[in-house]
Parts: C-alpha cells; structure tokens; sequence
C-alpha cells in the first residue's frame, strides 16, 4: 500500500514554527504539551489575557489528531447525544452541546476576522436500513432534550443510495485544519507565546510551581495543560477512563456533481462522507471502519474496503489520498476537562472527545482558559462538577476486561512463538519470542529491517503491526511506535528500544 497521507498535509503545507533554541530552565506562566487544535487554540486564548505561554510538540504541529480528522464543525455528532444520554443527566447532555455550539460559533468568528476560508454545509446523520431507524429516533429524542433546536427527519439527502431515514441540521461547518492551525499559531506568535517543536515533554512534579521535564531538558511553569490527545501522565488512570479507536478516510475525484452535505451513518457499514474543496475543484472523502487500536486483523483492509465501498456507490471514483486518525472515547461519553488528580490544582487534562474533536477541542479551550483566568460559564461548571454514574461505571468494566484478556493472550502468543529465521518481506512485521526467551518485534520498511522489544513501554502490552501505516500498535491502550521504534502518538513517553 502507498504512503498513508491526510489530503490535509497533501494540498496545504504544514503549520511553520521558527527553529529556536530550546528554553532549558525558563519559566512560563503555562506550559501546553501539544500543538494539536485543542493546545493551540488553549494557548492563544491564554496569550491573549497577557499569560506567557510555551507550547512543547512531540512531533510538529497538527502532526497527530488534528491533521488527521475529517474536520467536521458539527453540533449533529452521529448517535453522540444519545449515547451521553444513556450514561448522564439531560442536565449534563444540555451543557455538552452548549459547549459544542459556544466553541463552534468561536471558531466561527476566528476565522471569519481573518477572512479564512470554511464552508457551511447542512449535516445528516442517517440509517442505511430498518435497525438504524430507532436510533435515529433516540437521538432526535436527545436532540430535543438538549434544546438543540433545527434538526429535523428527512428521506432526502442527495447521497446516491437508499436510506431509510436521516437527521438533518442546516448551517454546520467544514473547515481545512491545517489552515485553521496557521492562524491559530499567528495569533499565538503575535501575543507572544513560544512554540517548541521536536521536544517531548515526558512527566512533571509539583511544589511551588510545575517542574516540566522534557526529553530536551526541564521547564518550571505556574501550570501545565496536558493536550496530548491521551494524558501523558497516568495519574488519575485517565488510560482505564479511555478506550483508543482508530478510523479511516479517503479521498477522490468523482465523476460529476458531489452531495454537498456532510454526511455521519448510525449503523453498519459506518461511514463520514463530506466535499474537500481543492484549487482546481473537490473531492469527495469517505470514512470509516474504525476499531479499538491493535485489535483488527489487517488495518490495510479497512481501507480497501472504503475504496471498494466508494467505487460502488461513486461509479468512475478515482482515489487520491488515504490516511487514518486516532481519538480515544470516555467511557461516561462525555469528554474530560480539568485537574489531573495528584496535580495539586496546577495539572490540567483535555481528552475523551470520542471523533468529535473540532468541537470539543475548542470547547476544552475555553473551559481551560476560563478556569485559569477566572471566567465562568455554566455549561463548563456543569460539565467540571458532574459525578460518575451508575451507567459510567459499567461502562468501564467491558473495555477494561478486554484490555486483560488482550494482555495475557498476547504474551502467551508471543512466548510461545520463535520469530523466523528470515527478516519480513517487505512492508511485514511480526512479533515472537526473541533469544533472551521476551517478545521481540522485527520489521521490514523501505528495505530496512529493524529489530525493537515487542513490548509497549507504557504498561507492558505486547504490540501488533499495523499493515497500513507500518507501525507497531499497542493494543491495550493505543500508543504507536515507527518501525525502528520511535513513539508516534499515544500514552507512552519512550520509544521501544533497540534489541541487537
């Protein structure tokens, strides 16, 4: 399979930070690990009230979520609503979508001062057949409890296939994430702010101040706001409270007129559609398949399918890009934002947007911004002092099992199974008892065979190779590694080492 590249970082260059030497013992009023939409979008706001603020990067900005999403502003999130519904109070559900609209009608107006390009689209979330029709009716139900007022039933979509019933909310947005970082990082530059990229920040300590400590050296800092998709810090066990989900997108050139919604299915086979506007016309991308990370058997296939999928319903659909994005699910369904237990008031987390992180992302922003300069809004306060649920609890039990059973069947396997005497053929990994008698991981990419510990470094999982992206995935709590086992992304702070 080709390169896995978002048709994001394919038609726009990547967000630019001037190379500077790393700060190494200067103190901050904040420090934000994470130069996604939800760090950066956090430090601005900050810079603006006259914080100064360092944003430290693992990788480059946009590099993970953000310039992987589909990049849909929607208040209409799929079964979203009902889903909280079934695990909240309609008091909290209401605050969650107060804070998605508050947060959309924020970017709105962001991009709109800059005279930045977004496209306003009506949003359908819709079932292909009979069993979907009652979930469609418990999330207008949902809908409606929340005061989300506008969206209606519809059988008309302009999709090129039957459905048996569609939700449907005019005036939502579609943006080009990569754009909306660019100026997101203007705005931070011109307020002051620092940017740090290639810096990883790896834990931190708290007493008069927060000690930072990054793989570049130390950093003191009034607070520290943890934006890193999953909190790099297991204090308060936030990897229990998450379940990691990977999912998939493509793009293609399509013979004649595209339907110019944005378009999320409730049932089987799950698919995101939406236009992506280009210099010499649009796109259409399509999305799905998604799946608790390192737990499918081949992520190549999941996106053969979506162009199998695609040629069928868009007869003539030339592919042009395919990539996949990762977002971790709260098990109470509703993201968290605020204090990281044992942070002493000066830690502060963002994470559990469930694929909805254009939205919650700025909401996280301006919960976070308000709380550390004493604003207040009643939707945030609702959502801060909401209490685990009956519904929640249970929630937690299903996945956290199956990270279990997934821990001791894989070190079974791995035990038990020699690696082969020959390196994997080209584009293969495989995972299997090393000499030293412990799981070893050995790949083949561009030619290069490397030979890393199969075990992931956050909690000892033994990691499975990803087919499509050509990395090695832990299956437990969803942190990635390159081939010669750099981390990607995920809750880890160290990358595999090296086996000789």
């Amino acid at each position: 399979m080709e390169s896995m590249t978002s048709v994001w970082f394919a038609t726009h260059p990547a967000p630019h930070v001037a190379a500077r030497p790393f700060p190494e013992g200067s103190r901050f009023d904040t420090v934000v690990a994470g130069a996604g939409l939800t760090g950066l979008a956090t430090a601005a706001l900050l810079a603006r009230a006259g914080h100064r603020v360092a944003v430290v990067e693992a990788r480059s900005v946009g590099a993970v979520a953000t310039g992987n999403t589909t990049a849909k502003v929607s208040l209409l999130q799929g079964s979203t609503l009902s889903d909280i519904r079934s695990h909240q109070s309609d008091e909290v559900l209401a605050a969650y979508v107060d804070g998605n609209r508050e947060a959309q009608a924020w970017l709105a107006r962001f991009l709109e001062e800059r005279d930045i390009e977004f496209q306003r689209r009506t949003a359908y979330t819709f079932a292909f057949g009979g069993d979907g029709v009652s979930t469609l009716e418990d999330e207008l139900a949902a809908c409606r409890a929340a005061g989300l007022t506008g969206v209606t039933w519809t059988t008309d979509t302009g999709l090129p296939f039957d459905v048996s019933g569609a939700l449907a909310l005019p005036d939502q947005l579609q943006i080009h994430p990569l754009v909306v970082l660019d100026a997101l990082l203007e705005d931070l530059v011109e307020h002051g702010g620092v940017v740090i990229e290639g810096v990883r920040v790896t834990d931190a300590e708290v007493d008069s101040s927060v000690n930072v400590s990054t793989t570049a050296g130390g950093l003191e800092a009034d607070q520290l706001i943890l934006a890193t998709g999953t909190p790099i810090l297991d204090r308060g066990g936030y990897f229990a409270k998450l379940e990691p989900h990977r999912s998939y997108a493509t793009t293609y050139r399509v013979p004649g007129a595209i339907p110019q919604g944005m378009y999320l299915s409730v049932d089987g086979p799950g698919r995101s559609l939406r236009t992506v506007p280009v210099v010499d016309g649009e796109l259409l991308m399509v999305g799905g398949n998604g799946h608790v990370v390192g737990r499918t058997d081949s992520e190549a296939a999941a996106v053969a399918d979506l162009r199998r999928w695609t040629a069928e319903h868009f007869p003539g659909a030339e592919p042009t890009h395919a990539w996949s994005a990762q977002d971790y699910r709260a098990v109470d369904r509703v993201p968290y934002v605020g204090e990281l237990p044992r942070g002493e008031g000066r830690i502060f987390v963002a994470t559990g947007y469930n694929k909805w992180g254009m939205t919650n992302g700025v909401a996280a922003a301006l919960m976070l911004s308000g709380r550390l300069l004493d604003g207040s809004m009643p939707w945030a306060d609702v959502l801060a002092e909401r209490t685990p649920t009956s519904s929640t609890l249970l929630s937690a039990l299903a996945p956290n099992a199956k990270v279990a059973a997934t821990l001791a069947k894989d070190w079974v396997q791995a035990e038990v199974g020699g690696l082969p005497d020959e390196p994997p053929a080209e584009g293969e990994g495989v995972v299997g008892r090393g000499p030293r008698g412990v799981p070893e991981a050995v790949s083949t990419v561009d030619g290069v065979t490397c030979r890393v510990s199969g075990i992931c470094t956050h909690l000892g999982g033994v990691v499975r190779w990803n087919d499509a992206e050509k990395s090695w995935d832990c299956p437990l709590h969803g942190s990635r590694f390159a081939p010669d086992g750099a981390l990607l992304e995920g809750p880890a702070v160290a990358d595999l080492p090296g086996v000789e």
